[in-house]
């Protein structure tokens, strides 16, 4: 506690900036990407350990999600209680966050809510990534990984999006 030497307790003057600071300059943009499209890229430094935004979109039963053939990068995040989020409906700047075999953030679930953590303190306008890990309904072979390759180039590149 902050306490002033006669022990009366001080105003937290920097607590209200600092949620000020936050409200007015975003932590994070979206911008074009030069791993796939659009990527997320930190606006500001974000900290080890910061939540940095929530995966947004409708909750539907992983059976009802459309099956769009024709858009093969439109993932869902699969959810402990068999929902997936579809980012299309009410998705928000999440969905642009791309993957990476060496990611500098993670994604994490919290009563049914995905979440995106940083890992490591990322720099301003250092682009961030996750780990996608596919879990796909079919066997994974040369096919399935040249269907969801890597592009990150990362010196542990694994190729694939895929879980494996």
């Amino acid at each position: 506690m902050n306490r002033k030497s006669n022990g009366k307790k001080k105003k937290n003057i920097l607590g209200k900036r600092s949620a000020y600071v936050r409200s007015c300059f975003p932590l994070t943009k979206v911008r074009r990407s030069r791993i796939h499209g659009r990527g997320v890229y930190a606006a500001r430094l974000i900290r080890k350990g910061s939540r940095i935004i929530e995966y947004t979109g409708q909750r539907v039963q992983e059976k009802d999600a459309p099956d769009d053939k024709d858009n093969s990068h439109t993932f869902y995040f699969a959810l402990s209680n068999g929902k997936v989020i579809d980012p299309v409906v009410d998705g928000n700047d999440a969905r642009w966050i791309n993957h990476c075999c060496e990611p500098n953030c993670e994604a994490i679930e919290q009563r049914s809510r995905i979440f995106i953590y940083a890992i490591r303190n990322i720099e301003p306008g250092e682009e961030l990534f996750y780990d996608y890990s596919l879990q796909i309904d079919e066997p994974v072979n040369q096919r399935t990984k040249k269907q969801f390759a890597c592009l990150c180039s990362s010196s542990k590149c694994r190729g694939t999006m895929l879980e494996v």
